[in-house]
């Protein structure tokens, strides 16, 4: 994917990574968990690098100096939310707003999800920025619909002022007739919140590789 001074549909994109769950069922941090030749986090921030967004905004809570110690943040500005056991609506919530002002479009991206495609990425742009795009765009996988979503400036106000856990998901249901679906190959992407999981996610990479 081209950089975002090379692409016009990157530019006033910005990348939400969230990354600031209290790893409760796990029991561990979950961003710290070895994967490839780093950590689960440092994969979605290579994913979110790929990309080439406008502006990448990293939120952390649970284990926020662990995280801010091992891995490489670079290029990312850093939300804290000391909220964030409150669920992931407020975690959005610090993200958005640490936006600049001249944010066209927000893609949400989990911090426990390795295996989200950089390619997945500029199908919902295109989609959000048509003349008569939609509000948010989701990717519609072989099996369900799934992360990275995307939401047009217009969308960001009730983002942010979301509460909950699934806030995100009853949000898209509500507007359903102002989000459209973008086909993308393979299952949905898996991410970690137990043990076993996180087994599958190591499957996962073990046979990509």
């Amino acid at each position: 994917m081209p950089s975002a001074a090379d692409s016009p549909l990157l530019a006033g994109t910005a990348a939400v990574i969230l990354a600031a769950g209290g790893s409760r069922r796990l029991g561990r941090p979950k961003q710290l968990l070895p994967y490839g030749n780093g950590v689960l986090l440092d994969a979605v921030l290579a994913t979110a690098r790929r990309c080439g967004f406008g502006q990448t905004v990293l939120a952390l809570g649970g284990s926020a100096e662990e995280v801010l110690g091992a891995v490489d943040t670079t290029g990312c500005e850093v939300a804290l939310n000391p909220d964030y056991g409150e669920g992931c609506s407020s975690s959005i919530a610090a993200a958005l707003g640490s936006l600049r002002p001249d944010t066209r479009a927000v893609v949400l991206l989990l911090g426990d999800q390795p295996g989200v495609s950089a390619e997945s990425v500029a199908p919902l742009l295109r989609a959000l920025f048509r003349p008569d795009g939609p509000g948010a765009a989701v990717c519609r996988y072989d099996d369900g619909v799934g992360h990275p979503l995307a939401f047009s400036r217009r969308m960001l106000p009730e983002l942010s002022s979301l509460h909950g856990d699934k806030a995100v998901w009853k949000l898209l249901e509500q507007r359903a007739d102002d989000v459209v679906e973008v086909p993308t190959p393979g299952p949905v992407p898996l991410d970690v919140d137990t043990e076993d999981d996180y087994r599958r996610v190591l499957a996962a990479l073990q046979e990509a590789g």
